[in-house]
């Protein structure tokens, strides 16, 4: 596939509501879409970076200057068979795997266009469905966190995901045990503890969690190892994972016995596969995580999600939940806590013109000189 053009465009989008981390507080945010054309044909990419630099150090801005300075002047005009020609070309950037992700996706996307068979298909998946959670933000008070988790029980999600911070962690959780006693539950730190905050795991650790996603630093893996060794309760890692290297050391150590999957953070399908087939060599549980993906992104993450090794519920939750408006058709919204994985061809959504030229804040296009 010859890459003929490239188009990136910034868009504006509004959360419909306050999401709040560890990080901070997520609402007003930036999107960055990239296309590929290629014979004729268009496939898409989403750079799952933020805003600031929390979950990692890509940002709109370092993805941007990423893709225009050294990333897109590398491959345009070039013929690649496959992906993994095109991550060959790009292997003297370190680093920036979102930013790499977002054109490698869109290879993806429009090289299964071409041949006609939906993104699932070509990545080797097995299941055309899959289950699907909802990740609830920081409330302003324990009564309105147990209020949502029972609106999203109600409404079918598979698992109930709660962002968890020093002071926001026991309280809250054990309330919404109480109220939800069979529901699976998983809290995620996103980085927020030391290993020294080991008493508030151990009380964790009482209330059946399905898993305690990342709670310590985003660079560790050995005082995670330790922490497992004392907790029942599993530890996913998520922001630990760059790589199938960081897959396997990860479960060499047993520094926990569950990975996020990411893809964007893996520097795309390709990689992430790799990492998946890691981790079912060791029989760790994977799931495909979230970055508050427009429907390009969702689209990707649920095609990823095919693979037999994402055994867990995923993040992709309805799209209608996060957007007043998406950008692509058909809205990827779950059905009782199922989401069906777009059939057509790549990744089997189309872009929705209208929409996409009222958010868009800045667009360029890139040809062969």
């Amino acid at each position: 596939m010859k890459i003929e053009r490239i188009e990136l465009r910034i868009l504006r989008v509004n959360l419909r509501f306050r999401f709040e981390t560890s990080f901070g507080v997520e609402q007003d945010l930036s999107k960055l879409l990239l296309t590929v054309h290629s014979q004729g044909l268009e496939g898409y990419g989403e750079a799952t970076v933020g805003n600031v630099p929390g979950y990692s150090y890509e940002t709109v801005d370092t993805a941007w200057t990423t893709l225009t300075k050294h990333v897109i002047p590398r491959v345009i005009g070039r013929d690649y068979a496959t992906p993994a020609q095109l991550l060959q070309d790009l292997e003297h950037i370190r680093g920036h795997n979102m930013a790499v992700a977002a054109l490698e996706n869109a290879f993806w996307d429009v090289q299964a266009k071409a041949t006609g068979l939906p993104l699932w298909v070509m990545l080797g998946g097995s299941r055309t469905a899959h289950p699907v959670g909802a990740s609830l933000g920081i409330q302003a008070s324990v009564e309105q966190t147990v209020e949502l988790a029972q609106e999203h029980a109600e409404l079918g999600y598979k698992r109930l995901k709660f962002k968890i911070k020093p002071t926001w962690d026991v309280k809250p959780l054990r309330a919404v045990r109480e109220a939800l006693p069979e529901m699976p539950l998983t809290v995620d730190a996103n980085s927020a503890y030391r290993l020294t905050d080991a008493r508030i795991f151990r009380q964790l650790d009482e209330l059946n969690l399905d898993y305690i996603e990342q709670p310590l630093a985003h660079d560790d893996l050995v005082d995670h190892a330790q922490l497992q060794a004392m907790l029942a309760t599993p530890i996913c890692l998520d922001e630990s994972i760059h790589s199938p290297e960081d897959a396997r050391k990860a479960l060499q150590l047993a520094a926990g016995r569950i990975i996020n999957i990411k893809e964007g953070r893996m520097r795309g399908h390709l990689l992430a596969r790799r990492a998946h087939d890691v981790a079912l060599s060791f029989a760790a549980p994977l799931w495909c995580g979230g970055m508050l993906e427009l429907g390009v992104g969702r689209a990707h993450n649920l095609h990823l999600s095919s693979l037999p090794g994402f055994s867990l519920p995923g993040d992709t939750a309805s799209a209608s939940r996060y957007w007043d408006e998406d950008i692509v058709s058909p809205l990827l919204d779950a059905v009782d806590g199922v989401q069906q994985i777009p059939a057509g061809p790549g990744i089997g959504v189309s872009l929705r013109r209208d929409v996409l030229k009222h958010l868009s804040e800045h667009v360029e296009t890139f040809s062969p000189l």
